[in-house]
């Protein structure tokens, strides 16, 4: 074995590192060159060998890293974690069992902490033992949660306080009726103490608050799939179709009673026959001059309102129907329709039917309801944007039936938010507790006599997870920004949110299922028994990508809003402008299509934030561009537009998922380099880093099509994804602590 000189001892365990790791890049070779060159203790020939071991033309020989290795294991040096420096320590320790004199040398730091190298990066190299650690300090959890709390910290830490109850103990409930009732006692409980009517206005129980609301909805997740979806239909649902459909008459008989929970409703749109498609619904609201009386009906037996919760312990319900005014049809609009009698007695002409058990949420009581010349008074039609004057005459401001119906629906599309919100609840808390049984379980080891591995410390493990928690911290800052923006008073138009919460409701719930998924098969058998909570959240979360709208439906939505701005642009300039313009606007990313940027994978560029947004805007604007394109020569060819449509409907979806994520990556890479701290700046921007790499890998397909990235640039955004991931370990359990989730709600076995 060839014995090295003190001064090119201390530098081999940092060199074998350097060479095990392929992303060896020309910026990280001018790192250990600058520390080479400032360091003082090297002779100069000692200071040329660790020169010509740099050149990645001729890198050191097989020999030359088997002698690396056994001088390394021969020193019999332990390795070490939870130390400041790990690998600069370690190396100065592998100097000190060779030479009697092994000062620290700062010049390692100095590598160390510009190349990122994390332990896990190397802890398999050396034929050592390591000493693990489950997890790093050097972030503070509580300095994360706040920073993802904002402005809501008082109101989110009152409310995970609040949660300690007794009431929110959670139990495994199997017996649905027993279930209802228990979830109903909490949602009284909350409307007793305020929780319910947090968005309404101060006159009406209410601070105003719909972000605050928005913020303890997510929190609800904790304690139970079916409380959060109960809380959302009384208050949200039903309180919030009286709130922003109805006038200050319906405001003062029915808002401070719906958010005490003293009045029990439902929100009554879906039909059997017609899911999705809220315009051709069939129930009828006709009405009466001579009663002064509108007349619900079912008119056939699939036209029933489907899926209704809180239809069981429902006294009324808003009920969506086509409203029939002298022989006209006026469209789509709410009725509030009394259930049932102060003995919870059903009023005649009103049939209940329970739905029975579901996959999930079987604490939710959904049914099925008709209505059979159900008579209610005039003034019961919620009347904020038509209403019937006393004349029997109709009358809207809105004069466009089309504008009037998208303008009644979009101000409900604070229910796609909250449901946005509660799918990431589920995803952190299964992250949560997937992450730390990861932590605590150890599985195999290739040495009978050393302690297994940490489930963790496996990069599989490691890549299955960590893009995962990158993607919370996404979602949950997009999300807050949405509501902001949605509940912004000068916001007039909010087509422009609607058209954002559509693709992001889709995103979201799609990224919560698939979350909790992989959460349940990185627990293995424990994920699957129901204690440890993932069975349950598996359950829950599935229906949030069909309720508020169908997700494959809401893309679409999203995407014809993308295009409806384009077309604008037609209608305004022209189109051979547009074309001009969008042309430039592509002409501008040429360098997206020459060789050199299609390979280009240094670090730097890599990890750039102008990168990210410059691929995800490129993919949103191409599709765009040729969605248009195709649309139009359907329509040249005399193909009715809605066939068209028809045609192009994959499109619309890669369209619709392509403007979400870039949407949400924009709003978070703004909001993370809007972090004072810088520690915790460097942080929130490598989760961002991993977000988009992540992402871009998962449609490296349609990127390599368009010869947006080449072979080279795809297989080293796979390396940094991975990279990254190696990087985040240490932290992972103070991330998922920067949830905030309060300790009294994981009641996982497997998370303690």
């Amino acid at each position: 074995m060839e014995m090295y000189t003190s001064g090119i001892l201390q530098y081999i365990p940092f060199f074998y590192v350097i060479w095990s790791d392929d992303l060896l890049s020309a910026s990280e070779i001018a790192v250990v060159e600058k520390a080479l060159k400032q360091d003082g203790s090297l002779s100069k020939t000692e200071r040329d060998t660790l020169f010509k071991w740099l050149i990645r033309a001729t890198p050191p020989s097989d020999m030359e890293f088997k002698n690396w290795k056994r001088t390394i294991s021969k020193s019999t040096v332990r390795l070490v974690e939870s130390d400041t420096y790990p690998l600069a320590t370690f190396s100065q320790k592998v100097v000190c069992s060779y030479y009697d004199e092994c000062p620290f040398n700062e010049n390692l730091k100095y590598i160390e902490i510009n190349l990122g190298i994390q332990p896990n990066h190397y802890n398999h190299l050396f034929d050592v033992e390591v000493v693990h650690q489950r997890t790093s300090n050097y972030y503070d959890a509580q300095k994360l949660d706040a920073l993802l709390k904002g402005r809501h910290a008082k109101v989110m830490d009152d409310f995970r306080s609040f949660l300690s109850h007794p009431l929110f103990k959670w139990n495994i409930h199997r017996d649905k009726d027993e279930f209802r009732k228990r979830v109903l006692e909490q949602v009284k409980f909350l409307g007793e103490k305020g929780y319910g009517a947090m968005a309404y206005p101060d006159n009406y129980g209410g601070t105003g608050d719909m972000e605050g609301y928005a913020t303890i909805f997510e929190s609800l997740m904790y304690v139970d799939g079916s409380l959060a979806i109960k809380f959302g239909v009384q208050f949200g649902l039903f309180g919030g179709s009286i709130q922003k459909l109805g006038t200050k008459r319906h405001h003062d008989l029915y808002l401070k009673k719906t958010g005490q929970a003293k009045l029990l409703g439902c929100f009554a749109m879906t039909e059997t026959g017609h899911g999705s498609n809220v315009r051709g619904i069939k129930t009828t609201a006709t009405y009466d001059s001579k009663t002064d009386e509108i007349i619900i009906h079912t008119p056939g037996e699939k036209d029933n309102k489907e899926y209704i919760g809180n239809a069981l312990h429902a006294k009324i319900a808003t009920v969506f129907a086509q409203l029939i005014v002298n022989g006209k049809n006026e469209g789509v609009h709410a009725v509030l329709v009394p259930l049932r009698d102060s003995e919870h007695r059903l009023l005649p002409g009103i049939t209940v039917e329970d739905n029975g058990y579901k996959l999930g949420l079987n604490g939710v009581d959904n049914g099925k309801i008709w209505f059979n010349q159900v008579h209610v008074s005039r003034q019961n039609l919620l009347n904020k944007y038509g209403h019937i004057n006393d004349d029997g005459t109709y009358h809207s401001d809105i004069q466009n039936p089309n504008k009037r119906f998208f303008t009644m629906l979009g101000t409900l599309v604070g229910g796609r938010i909250c449901v946005a919100r509660a799918g990431l609840g589920g995803a952190k808390f299964a992250l949560a507790i997937a992450i730390k049984y990861a932590l605590q379980r150890r599985q195999f080891n290739d040495n009978i006599k050393i302690q297994e591995d940490l489930l963790l410390d496996y990069p599989t493990h490691q890549l299955r997870l960590t893009p995962l928690v990158a993607s919370a911290f996404v979602y949950h800052v997009t999300l807050d920004k949405i509501m902001e923006a949605y509940c912004h008073d000068d916001n007039a138009d909010k087509r422009k949110v609607e058209t954002q919460v559509a693709g992001l409701k889709s995103l979201i719930t799609w990224y919560a299922n698939n979350t909790i998924q992989e959460c349940r098969e990185a627990c293995g058998g424990k994920g699957y028994l129901i204690e440890n909570r993932i069975a349950d959240l598996k359950g829950d979360v599935d229906i949030f990508t069909t309720f508020e709208g169908d997700n494959t439906v809401l893309l679409q939505l999203a995407a014809k809003g993308v295009l409806s701005d384009f077309r604008a642009e037609f209608n305004s300039a022209g189109f051979s402008s547009v074309l001009r313009l969008l042309t430039t606007q592509l002409g501008e990313r040429l360098s997206a299509i020459n060789p050199i940027y299609t390979n280009k994978t240094d670090k730097e560029h890599l990890y750039s934030s102008k990168f990210h947004k410059h691929a995800f805007n490129y993919r949103t604007k191409r599709l765009t561009y040729t969605l248009a394109m195709r649309i139009r020569n359907h329509i040249k060819k005399g193909v009715p537009s809605y066939q068209a449509f028809l045609k192009v409907q994959t499109h619309l979806l890669a369209l619709g998922k392509a403007y979400s994520v870039e949407l949400a990556y924009t709003q978070y890479s703004n909001f993370a380099s809007s972090i004072e701290d810088e520690k915790n700046r460097l942080l929130f921007q490598k989760l961002g880093t991993l977000y988009a790499l992540y992402e871009i890998r998962k449609d490296a397909e349609w990127f390599l099509e368009q010869g947006y990235i080449g072979r080279t640039k795809s297989k080293a955004i796979r390396q940094r994804v991975e990279r990254l991931c190696s990087e985040l370990r240490p932290h992972m359990e103070t991330l998922v602590d920067g949830f905030g989730i309060p300790e009294h709600c994981i009641t996982a076995p497997i998370a303690s």
